[in-house]
């Protein structure tokens, strides 16, 4: 019901709020929410409340469950073919090492303010409404698109299990351009499914991923043994075709990182779990060993199973779709039944994926919900469900829609892009919380080393991909990184922290942060152009919703006394009390 004074209640209200635009940009974008409100009235929009039913070994079974899968059986192929060659292997350790570091940066946040909302509701409590709108829009569009990637990917893998070939399950649309024009019910059909199971209860949701998970892993270990016992080592510097680049790394370091940048949707899983904070029984201890330890262990086990296929096949005839099942289909050695043994395999970890992912999005959704910046039926906590019941459905069926058409190329480099990107704005939140309480502390000489740390980080970026090969080009990089390391020295020595983390902070300050700073913009470096530009139209595609309505409705919220403080105000505090119930 909408109050007299809403910018929504009329057509000649809205206009005269359009009138008004600047002015509640000014009020409304900077603005930022506290820690307490997030734990107290923004949750309280929900309704009922979310469940604490998840322990530890739940966290880090729904963060095996939420990366592998995604990463090992859909994204390692096309990689490894066209980026990487053998050299995968090493682009998987670094995407981890950079998957940890945001995972410590998460981890923090979690810890001190376990809500639904995960980098969403830590931006805000920083950087304000507008830099959390426009976080929350790439979050939620990197997990529909990366879910619809990953439906897709099921289809091959079980038609490989099944004996059945993919073109029986899709059917072409002549009408429709290309890479849009191939219908896949399957993916349709699992996405469907799976949103029916999230809406029931989190609790068995956790159990049933643990049951395919456990699975899975089993699977995992039979593909990992049949690689090695069945490879040749050979195929880890020699191609199948004598006029294809040769060697370890065929294309060089750049497309080890080339392969960095798209296996990084491999380790978003972690990310899911983060938003499952609100549900978790003891935050404090189980947050930090679920959410550092599953990027680990799924680190560990990507490196091995990318060694295993690199060793089964010249990386060259690596199929791109299905390098696992593919690898052994067509063999006339009696081994054909692997590939039918690891689609299954496959389709277990695509689903557990699936699963996690879908529970993670719906959360993100809730809590924008509960902000007032997307409409309020979002938010909606079903009493009986204790699940965001509205947010999982509205997903699930744009998941679907997504999935039906789009060609699995196309979603991968736009959830590369989305996922560096908020994993980078969430490293830079925890420096600045670290060292600014507004209006105790001046937050300049934060700001100038956050965007000094962007700067330098972007010119070595540029230097590496763009500068001509010669004697300048190894002196530009070592300059970089030169004036990276002074400015951290600088800043370490001479700006004190504020705010120390009264349970789990982020250990080595600011130097792990600003490596996850570097290391992100670095892999966002080596995306290619047309990532480049449909992340810049969905940005402005955001931004346009936020001016059009999202400013509107939170300074209705405001207004109405519904919304909280207004830009510092709220964070004034020096240390935000957490709840007793949050302690060990």
């Amino acid at each position: 019901m909408e109050t007299p004074s809403s910018s929504f209640s009329s057509f000649p209200s809205y206009l005269r709020a359009l009138v008004q635009t600047p002015a509640r940009l000014a009020r409304r974008a900077p603005s930022v929410s506290s820690s307490y409100d997030e734990l107290s009235r923004v949750k309280a929009r929900s309704g009922a409340d979310m469940q604490r039913t998840l322990r530890w070994y739940d966290l880090i079974g729904l963060g095996i469950g939420g990366m592998v899968g995604a990463g090992v059986f859909v994204t390692t192929g096309r990689a490894s073919r066209l980026y990487a060659g053998p050299a995968i292997v090493i682009s998987y350790a670094i995407a981890g090492i950079c998957a940890l570091l945001s995972a410590f940066c998460y981890t923090e946040f979690a810890v001190h303010m376990p809500v639904a909302g995960g980098a969403f509701s830590y931006l805000r409590i920083t950087f304000g409404e507008f830099a959390a709108f426009l976080t929350g829009a790439n979050l939620i569009m990197e997990y529909v698109i990366s879910n619809a990637a990953v439906a897709r990917g099921f289809t091959p893998y079980l038609s490989a299990a099944i004996g059945v070939s993919t073109e029986k399950w899709r059917f072409t649309v002549a009408g429709l351009p290309k890479g849009f024009n191939e219908i896949d019910l399957l993916a349709v059909a699992v996405i469907l499914i799976l949103t029916l199971i999230i809406c029931y209860r989190t609790r068995e949701s956790s159990v049933v991923n643990i049951i395919l998970t456990a699975l899975h892993i089993i699977f995992i270990v039979f593909v990992i043994m049949m690689g090695f016992w069945r490879g040749n080592w050979k195929n880890f510097t020699r191609p199948g075709n004598p006029d294809h680049p040769s060697g370890f790394f065929p294309y060089g370091p750049s497309g080890v990182f080339n392969g960095a940048a798209m296996v990084y949707l491999s380790y978003i899983g972690y990310d899911a779990v983060s938003t499952m904070a609100e549900e978790v029984r003891n935050p404090v201890k189980d947050i930090p060993i679920g959410v550092t330890g599953s990027v680990i262990v799924v680190t560990i086990l990507y490196c091995l199973m990318a060694a295993s296929m690199s060793k089964l096949l010249p990386y060259d005839m690596i199929d791109a779709e299905a390098p696992f099942s593919a690898a052994f289909g067509g063999r006339s050695d009696g081994w054909e039944w692997v590939s039918r043994v690891i689609g299954v395999g496959a389709s277990f970890g695509i689903l557990t994926s699936l699963l996690v992912a879908m529970l993670g999005q719906a959360r993100y959704m809730c809590v924008i919900g509960r902000s007032t910046v997307v409409p309020a039926w979002f938010a909606r906590v079903h009493p009986k469900t204790s699940t965001p019941v509205n947010a999982s459905a509205f997903l699930g069926i744009f998941t679907a829609a997504i999935a039906l058409f789009t060609d699995l190329n196309i979603l991968l480099n736009l959830v590369s892009i989305g996922t560096l990107f908020v994993f980078y704005m969430v490293a830079n939140a925890v420096i600045y919380r670290r060292y600014v309480v507004i209006g105790t502390t001046k937050p300049w000489p934060t700001l100038s080393f956050l965007c000094l740390l962007s700067l330098t980080s972007l010119l070595f970026t540029l230097s590496w991909h763009f500068a001509p090969s010669g004697s300048s080009k190894p002196f530009l990089l070592g300059l970089c990184v030169g004036i990276t390391a002074a400015i951290s020295l600088i800043f370490h020595f001479t700006v004190p922290q504020v705010r120390k983390p009264e349970f789990w902070g982020v250990p080595f300050m600011p130097w792990l942060p600003s490596i996850s700073i570097f290391l992100n913009i670095f892999l966002l470096g080596s995306l290619d152009g047309p990532s480049y530009v449909r992340f810049g139209f969905f940005s402005a595609l955001a931004v346009l919703v936020y001016v059009l309505y999202s400013v509107h409705a939170s300074f209705d919220a405001e207004a109405d006394g519904t919304l909280g403080q207004k830009n510092g105000e709220a964070m004034r505090e020096s240390v935000v009390s957490e709840e007793p119930s949050h302690k060990v």
